[in-house]
């Protein structure tokens, strides 16, 4: 009676986590950088730190008069503290941006030297906590929320031609930030691997800043805010014990573009 119990509430999560995912990676959006992981912390059971290292690629569309997709590459480390039913923890490191098409003339009278804003390595931080409850052994549930801030300001610059009048401008992208929530379900398989899936809730803001107003450029002179055109999504991802002590994170974020990442983890 009670495995035919533990088989259909097996089954009954499984189509909850399903028809999650579905649902909310339809509609969403690519979540910013950076792993969520499991729901459940990888910490010692009896609670102590963990560090590590890790690597994202994000891609997401922000918005305000147009629509500009962005793409970065991060890489970070981390430090955690937590036991088998919380942890905390924060996360530094270096990102890149580019933003499509930011510089991309509407005119024929306006030419530019290229298209596409591009700046590299400036630094942001990531803080975050989550919570796990086990409805068994084998399967459970947890909550998480995350935030990220950089600290330094992206910039570039281009040439071009009005008119056949030479310009430059620069533009400057500051300010930039983001901060999800997300409930993940998870099943452990055999070794204790950890897989999981769930939606999520993200909202990320910057503000944009060229140098000249620049006729037939997507952005006016002044101070622009921009934010991520949707607000869900959705995620998966798999946890899987190593040498002893060391874990490798493999996650995906997914909605109308995709997002991806894999860390290394010790948990001392």
């Amino acid at each position: 009676m009670n495995l035919r119990k533990g088989r259909d509430h097996a089954r009954r999560l499984t189509g909850i986590v399903i028809s999650a995912f579905i649902i909310f990676s339809v509609h969403g959006n690519a979540a910013a950088g950076g792993l969520f992981g499991p729901p459940q912390s990888v910490s010692n059971e009896e609670g102590g730190l963990r560090t590590g290292i890790g690597y994202g690629y994000h891609e997401d569309q922000y918005q305000n008069d147009t629509k500009h997709v962005i793409r970065q590459n991060q890489v970070y480390s981390e430090l955690g503290y937590g036991a088998q039913k919380w942890e905390i923890y924060g996360r530094i490191g270096v990102s890149d941006l580019k933003i499509l098409d930011a510089f991309r003339s509407t005119q024929a009278s306006t030419t530019t030297s290229k298209n596409d804003f591009k700046d590299y390595w400036k630094p942001f931080g990531s803080l975050g906590g989550k919570g796990f409850y086990p409805f068994s052994k084998t399967f459970g549930i947890g909550a998480f929320m995350q935030g990220s801030y950089y600290f330094r300001d992206f910039t570039d610059d281009i040439s071009g031609a009005h008119n056949g009048v030479g310009f430059a401008n620069e533009l400057k992208v500051n300010n930039l930030w983001d901060v999800n929530f997300g409930i993940g379900f998870q099943a452990m398989g055999p070794s204790d691997i950890k897989l999981y899936i769930g939606p999520y809730l993200y909202y990320s803001e910057a503000k944009l800043s060229p140098s000249a107003n620049i006729p037939g450029l997507p952005f006016s002179a002044g101070d622009i805010r921009v934010h991520n055109q949707t607000y869900i999504g959705g995620f998966t991802g798999i946890d899987v014990p190593l040498a002893k002590g060391f874990h490798l994170n493999v996650e995906g974020q997914y909605s109308q573009r995709l997002s991806f990442g894999a860390a290394v983890t010790y948990s001392y």
